[in-house]
């Protein structure tokens, strides 16, 4: 079966090149170029990709990623941006986009972007099949067949990344995870400069998950070298 994949570019010699590469490579490619139609179609369709410029008639990319992720879509999201816009590709990887690409951009740099976003996604789903069944860590429960998670036996609502974040600690709980190792293996990618996408994450997931987030007792800081979940307070927790 063909990956579908959304484009949300209103520059039509860009969208339409990119349909023309995309159909040599036998994705089935859907084409708009107005913000509130582009996230209509995101909302409505099963995407396997959605390429989206930040720079769009009616509602803007970042805000079509961030309504996204709020509806807890998992769908992955490649940004299209411009060379000088360094803020907005921050922001829309906090927010929950996957990868980016700068304009002007070679279609040997998109394909292969493309390609390793819908890979990774892949052997994500790959992995979640495999992974039955929950994985409990002291007072932390996590169902990657479901991808809901509970804290002390209360349901918590997360982002996509969000999820994906506190399974990965979850399933790996006292080790100790720099930022950019946290990056490769949640984001699918290790950008220098980046660390703070990390940071962000982090600290909106303390603030669903902990007590106290200004305390935290589940995801600690390891100063100097990044973050890990504490085994002893979660064991204790989960008493």
């Amino acid at each position: 079966m063909h990956k579908r994949i959304l484009v949300i570019e209103d520059e039509r010699d860009i969208a339409e090149l990119i349909r023309l590469h995309l159909d040599d490579l036998g994705f089935a490619v859907t084409i708009t170029g107005d913000g509130n139609v582009g996230l209509q179609k995101a909302s409505a369709g099963a995407w396997d990709l959605i390429i989206l410029d930040l720079r769009l008639p009616g509602m803007d990319g970042l805000e079509i990623c961030r309504r996204l992720r709020q509806d807890s879509s998992s769908v992955p999201v490649l940004m299209l941006t411009s060379k000088s816009s360094e803020l907005d590709r921050v922001v829309g990887l906090e927010i929950g986009a996957d990868d980016y690409v700068t304009k002007p951009f070679s279609v040997l740099e998109l394909t292969a972007r493309i390609k390793a976003i819908l890979r990774r996604a892949e052997l994500s789903r790959q992995s979640s099949a495999e992974q039955k069944g929950e994985v409990q860590a002291g007072c932390v429960t996590v169902d990657p067949t479901t991808r809901g998670a509970t804290i002390r036996g209360e349901s918590i609502e997360l982002t996509a990344k969000e999820f994906d974040l506190l399974h990965h600690f979850a399933a790996n709980p006292g080790r100790v995870f720099r930022r950019l190792e946290l990056l490769d293996s949640v984001w699918g990618y290790g950008h220098d400069g980046y660390e703070h996408t990390v940071n962000s994450h982090i600290n909106r997931l303390r603030a669903k998950i902990e007590s106290d987030p200004s305390h935290p007792e589940l995801i600690v800081t390891v100063w100097g070298v990044g973050y890990k979940m504490n085994v002893a307070t979660m064991q204790r927790a989960g008493a």
